[in-house]
């Protein structure tokens, strides 16, 4: 055997190239690398920009633009996963043209696909049904893009927007006339300003403050002018043009406002302008799109819903999503009604019977009304339930409900039952857990979490996906050179949250996350996000959200498109992303690289411009980035 192996090795060595053989192979290796060359490009092109970063310019003139990307000197180059070679006779099967996406009509350039008022009214008009939501069919679906309005411009940055926006980005004037008496906004040239934001509102908060005071012996706890306070999470119910809302931020509280697309045109579309969270929505027959135990304190100014009655149904859904203890807040009708009636143009004895079922309704929820000064009434949720489930022998009505998820919310109707906290032992337990004053309860252990509610989910694994988010969202920051400009995002848009640890490694920053958790995955995760002191809804991608266009400056979408494969269709998601992203706005895409690769394809066609870059753990994981953004167009650049 050793002899075979040797006269092996010695004819191998006898067969080595010659000087000749090994100069033919060096000429053909050069000619094939100077045809590739001049193939992609040719030989005086500079070298593909080293940054992962996007930039845009003002406007932008061509149909498809290639990607302006920022030199930065030692990145890595863009990268690049089609496919470059094919095998012999492989072109007779070869993918369809790329599809190119029209804008839409002009008529659409406010579109809310749920929220459509034409579609609205096929629906009955009982108890506002018909301002739900009502999503268009497969047929119905527009396939093009939501241009925005002539002369958009990029709204002013925070705070200089919470008292003035483009009127060419909210062409309405509806409010300034119909609410010129209280002064919360006027038109001003080319822009909308809002007197409410800066004057009015302060002013009767410091009442709302001094009242809170007189009427609770411990002012810590509802004083939210104080940096370490309980209140971080506050639902703001017809925000006319979120006022409130964009005063209690300059106070660490998070309001979420809330109003129908209804007569009072653009409500939550000046909120979004002027960078305060706010969503569509209506309290008609279903829930409110959060989990129970969501918010601190709930605040009713004139917003005209008949809390008194359908069984006190309203009343009892706001419960359903005020944590123990927190606070519902009235004001305007029929609050202090002995002085105002003749000017509500109602009679004494019709607005001393609403409040007065108002009061009957408070109670029998075991609800405690703390004071009543002026024109304002505060009422305190009970912090568990032991003594209202006791009274429940002689308050027969309403019951509590039993056997019904108290966290589902997405098209469940509303029930006239009492929602029940968790089950507490001592009556000074807080039901569910108490929890830690802002800002640590950012990073505490939500209750949920500590108490095992959540299948699956511990402490430990909460921790590390805090420490992940932080990995992450210092990732994007240096391959997203935007990240680094003062006030270039306000309105963030995370698709899948989970716990909403993107939100809060962004929780230092000049900027707000809407926290959106799928409803076909682990959707039990919204109630932390809460717990968080954070803000969020439930959301089916394979319909539209309920925001109006040009909402967010900067979407990111972890792993959405993994979880809806064969949900529906990639193009509904990404249309849907564009409509509700303004012009020059980012987009973030985490996801396997196959399908990165097929949303790019898809991407090209809808005057994004984007480019595949690298997870932060390096090019081996095959989970990748797509990073995105979308050009400046408006109705009318037919040339765009």
């Amino acid at each position: 055997m050793g002899a075979a192996a040797t006269k092996l090795h010695l004819s191998s060595f006898a067969r080595r190239p010659t000087l000749h053989q090994l100069a033919a192979v060096a000429v053909l290796c050069s000619l094939s690398y100077l045809a590739g060359v001049w193939h992609h490009g040719g030989l005086t092109a500079g070298p593909p920009s080293s940054s992962v970063s996007i930039a845009t310019t003002a406007s932008v003139t061509c149909a498809s633009p290639a990607p302006a990307l920022l030199n930065r000197g030692g990145a890595s180059p863009p990268l690049d996963f089609r496919a470059h070679h094919t095998a012999e006779g492989a072109e007779a099967v070869s993918a369809p043209a790329q599809r190119v996406y029209e804008a839409c009509p002009a008529k659409y350039s406010e579109y809310t696909p749920c929220e459509d008022v034409e579609r609205s009214l096929r629906f009955p008009r009982d108890r506002l049904m018909y301002r739900e939501r009502h999503c268009p069919s497969d047929g119905e679906r527009l396939r093009c893009l939501v241009p925005a309005p002539r002369g958009y411009r990029n709204p002013f940055p925070w705070p200089a927007s919470r008292d003035v926006a483009w009127f060419a980005n909210v062409p309405h004037k509806e409010l300034t006339v119909e609410k010129a008496v209280q002064n919360w906004i006027r038109v001003d040239g080319d822009k909308f300003r809002f007197p409410g934001g800066r004057h009015h509102v302060p002013a009767r908060r410091q009442r709302l403050h001094r009242r809170h005071r007189q009427a609770h012996p411990a002012p810590r706890r509802i004083h939210p002018d104080r940096p370490r306070h309980r209140l971080r999470g506050n639902f703001d119910l017809a925000i006319l043009v979120a006022s409130w809302g964009a005063y209690l931020l300059s106070r660490n509280i998070l309001a979420m406002s809330f109003a129908p697309r209804d007569s009072h045109e653009a409500q939550v579309q000046f909120a979004l302008e002027r960078g305060v969270p706010a969503m569509i929505g209506v309290l008609a027959s279903n829930r409110l799109t959060y989990p129970a135990r969501a918010f601190d304190m709930a605040h009713c100014s004139r917003c005209l819903i008949p809390w008194q009655l359908y069984d006190g149904l309203y009343l009892i859904e706001v419960d359903r999503i005020l944590r123990p203890g927190g606070y519902w807040i009235l004001s305007g009708p029929p609050i202090n009604w002995k002085k105002h009636w003749k000017g509500w143009q109602r009679t004494k004895e019709d607005l001393n019977a609403e409040q007065q079922a108002i009061e009957a309704v408070a109670k029998s929820l075991c609800w405690k009304k703390i004071k009543e000064v002026g024109d304002i009434a505060i009422w305190q949720k009970p912090t568990n339930h032991i003594h209202c489930k006791a009274s429940r022998k002689l308050i027969k009505s309403p019951p509590f409900c039993w056997n019904k998820n108290p966290d589902a919310a997405w098209y469940d109707k509303m029930e006239a039952c009492i929602t029940p906290l968790p089950q507490a032992s001592d009556i000074k337990e807080v039901a569910g857990g108490e929890l830690k004053k802002w800002p640590q309860r950012l990073t505490a252990v939500p209750p949920r979490i500590a108490s095992g509610s959540i299948e699956g989910v511990t402490d430990e694994m909460f921790k590390e996906d805090t420490k992940l988010w932080k990995k992450r969202v210092g990732h994007y920051k240096s391959v997203i050179t935007q990240f680094g400009q003062k006030d270039r995002y306000r309105n963030l848009l995370d698709m899948n949250a989970h716990f909403g640890g993107f939100a809060a490694a962004l929780v230092g920053d000049p900027m707000w996350v809407m926290n959106m958790v799928p409803t076909v995955g682990n959707s039990t995760t919204l109630g932390v996000v809460f717990e968080r002191g954070l803000i969020g809804n439930y959301q089916d991608w394979c319909e539209g959200m309920s925001t109006y266009p040009r909402t967010y400056d900067l979407i990111h979408a972890d792993s959405v498109f993994s979880l809806y494969k064969d949900r529906c269709e990639m193009d509904t998601i990404l249309l849907e992303m564009d409509r509700i992203l303004r012009p020059e706005g980012t987009v973030i895409i985490r996801d396997d690289v196959d399908l990165l690769v097929k949303i790019k394809s898809i991407a090209d066609g809808m005057r994004w411009n984007s480019q595949i870059v690298d997870h932060e753990d390096g090019p081996l994981v095959r989970e990748k980035l797509l990073l995105v953004v979308k050009t400046y167009w408006t109705l009318g650049d037919e040339k765009q």
